[in-house]
């Protein structure tokens, strides 16, 4: 079952994620995201959300939460999680504000933690929450970044640059796969993000 939750950041351009979109059995649409993919021809399965500008013969989709104590994509992922889906895919998570999408992406970990496998594609690449001993499959040259969620170690084989125990993001920022594969060695939880071309 491929289920991918649209938010409403910017809207996918890339044809990787449109594919994804296209292809989805299950898209469950944040708020402000379903009238832009009722417009571009999709019906979603679901809009989560307070439902406030929804078009009007939408709304029967509607699924209202109305905690406040997290954001449309976290309700959105939720709501599939109490279906019984654990594998998401997050499409239009970024863009348009900044602090948004540093919001967004941080809440890949919480998400695993919880158990939920979600990866977030944007127009650029994707973004992989792990933990502990990883090997990943690359292409040579592919633009690799990892982002430390609490690891007091970490080591690397098949990246240019040896990982280390990072201290900051930007240390684990454009780093490159030597070849056809990567491991990355921790004792917690970090981010890797994939650049679509190498």
């Amino acid at each position: 079952m491929k289920a991918v939750v649209l938010a409403n950041g910017e809207y996918p351009t890339h044809e990787i994620p449109l594919r994804m979109l296209q292809e989805a059995e299950i898209v469950v649409c944040c708020d402000g995201a379903a009238n832009e993919y009722i417009r571009r021809g999709g019906t979603p399965t679901a809009i989560v959300g307070d439902g406030d500008s929804i078009i009007p013969e939408y709304r029967h989709l509607l699924h209202q939460i109305p905690e406040q104590e997290t954001n449309d994509l976290t309700k959105a992922v939720r709501f599939l999680h109490e279906k019984g889906v654990d594998e998401v895919v997050i499409l239009g998570a970024t863009g348009r504000r900044e602090d948004h999408s540093i919001g967004n992406i941080s809440l890949l970990m919480e998400y695993y933690k919880k158990g939920i496998n979600a990866l977030m594609f944007t127009d650029s690449g994707f973004f992989k929450p792990c933990q502990n001993r990883t090997v990943f499959s690359a292409k040579k040259g592919q633009q690799i970044s990892v982002f430390n969620f609490g690891c007091t170690r970490m080591e690397s084989e098949g990246l240019k640059y040896p990982l280390y125990n990072l201290q900051n993001w930007w240390q684990g920022t454009l780093n490159e796969a030597l070849g056809d594969s990567f491991t990355i060695d921790a004792d917690g939880y970090y981010l890797v993000y994939f650049a679509y071309e190498p």
